[in-house]
């Protein structure tokens, strides 16, 4: 029986509430992810795609429901409580990178592992394996604005991965990029999701990306419309190797 890493019961998120112009845009929600998963979620604009990422992303809190993350009551949580899962349990990959200007690539991967207490030596060595391990270990001294979209988005990969998360939450990670480095960047999510058995939720309006993931969960006016398991998902760990001592 597959172990739930995520399960979300009857989440309802409100915004302006109480004024005239009060928006539901999640609405009786209810979504459950197993550990290990590699799932899509699909969705025209305005389909409350973003919204439900900010939810179980730990970002934003929902008006009402339930979020259970890796066994935690995400919706009683303090605010420091809920910094603390966002910087342990979830690694985030987002369309514009999000990296830090001035910090090089190896200092970007390193910054997650700063806050949660790991040692500089720590630090260091993670970074470079990380790095290694998504083709960057040639560019870790590079700035941001010496790398190309591909390249900025595996340090954000590398980044998302830097302490073990149990959940990678992933927004339009392909969206910023040509056809062929996007699907490079795929090939990196199976990498992850096939070697450690990490749990990636994909968020994507591009319905050819969801046809990669193992189930699609397809999004409309805020309710989850259909939710199809992908009869031509294969996993072949030997395609990867072992890149376990990775981590």
């Amino acid at each position: 029986m597959s172990e739930i890493m995520m399960d979300v019961r009857n989440l309802v998120k409100k915004f302006y509430i109480g004024s005239p112009n009060e928006l539901k845009i999640l609405k009786e929600l209810s979504l459950t992810v197993n550990k290990g998963e590699f799932i899509s979620i699909v969705g025209a604009s305005g389909s409350g795609k973003s919204t439900l990422m900010n939810v179980i992303g730990a970002l934003d809190r929902p008006t009402t429901g339930e979020y259970i993350l890796d066994g935690a009551p995400i919706q009683e949580m303090s605010d420091n409580e809920l910094s603390d899962i966002r910087n342990r349990k979830i690694g985030f990959v987002f369309q514009n990178f999000n990296l830090i200007p001035r910090n090089s690539a190896l200092k970007n991967v390193e910054l997650p592992m700063l806050y949660a207490g790991y040692s500089r030596k720590e630090r260091r060595e993670r970074a470079e394996q990380l790095l290694e391990l998504v083709g960057m270990q040639d560019r870790m001294h590079h700035l941001p604005n010496e790398l190309s979209g591909g390249q900025k988005q595996r340090v954000a990969i590398s980044r998302a991965l830097s302490n073990e998360p149990a959940i990678i939450l992933a927004d339009e990670p392909t969206g910023a990029l040509d056809s062929e480095t996007g699907q490079m960047v795929m090939e990196l999510f199976h990498k992850v999701n096939q070697t450690k058995g990490t749990t990636i939720i994909l968020i994507t309006h591009n319905h050819e990306l969801a046809e990669e993931t193992q189930r699609i969960v397809t999004l409309k006016d805020g309710r989850i419309l259909s939710e199809v398991s992908n009869p031509n998902y294969q996993i072949d760990n030997r395609k990867w190797g072992n890149t376990n001592e990775l981590y």
